[in-house]
């Protein structure tokens, strides 16, 4: 199901993109996470947004909300993701978060 919450993702080219719940659910997906655990981390971090009542932010940033919740799951949930981003995507994802 597709909401609209009007929050736009800036990326890393700096182009924007409207904020889509699914595609952050299917990243923690491919680290091996449960669709339940997927879910609830997004759901925690759409929370957020909206309490804060953000209109934009940089997919690193939405990254690192992402990241800080799936490593309270599981550690190698996280790691699946660093060693995804490091392997597929070629970026160096630890050193960005710190």
């Amino acid at each position: 199901m597709m909401y609209s919450f009007n929050i736009k993702v800036i990326k890393r080219d700096g182009s924007e993109e409207d904020f889509i719940p699914e595609k952050l659910i299917v990243s923690i997906l491919k680290t091996g996470a449960s669709l339940e655990v997927a879910r609830r981390i997004t759901f925690i971090v759409i929370g957020r947004l909206l309490e804060n009542k953000t209109e934009k932010i940089t997919s690193k940033e939405l990254m690192k909300n992402a990241l800080t919740l799936l490593k309270k799951e599981s550690e190698e949930w996280y790691n699946n993701w660093i060693i995804f981003d490091k392997a597929v995507k070629r970026r160096l994802t630890e050193k960005e978060l710190s």
